[in-house]
């Protein structure tokens, strides 16, 4: 199921429905940030990403992975929300 969500990534109300499932405080905006320093649509920033870790993750993130996909009630989202926290990390201002 992993996969289908990470493939339905490009799609707008997707994107939104992941974002906010997460509970990720302040995701939306760091992928809108994101996505604008790019010139890419948010959606097809996140997709980005969470491909492009999908792609080059190392074994021990793979293995971080799947144990955290063990563990969740909700393996796929379980996934992409560590891969976020990963690739997209809550900013600190002091």
């Amino acid at each position: 199921m992993l996969g289908s969500l990470i493939a339905s990534l490009d799609n707008p109300q997707t994107a939104a429905a992941v974002i906010g499932a997460v509970g990720m405080e302040g995701l939306a905006e760091r992928v809108e940030k994101a996505a604008a320093a790019e010139a890419m649509e948010p959606a097809a920033y996140l997709a980005a990403v969470v491909r492009s870790f999908m792609e080059t993750a190392s074994d021990d993130h793979f293995v971080q992975l799947i144990g955290i996909m063990n563990r969740a009630e909700d393996p796929s989202l379980a996934a992409v929300r560590a891969i976020l926290h990963k690739v997209l990390p809550e900013t600190s201002e002091a």
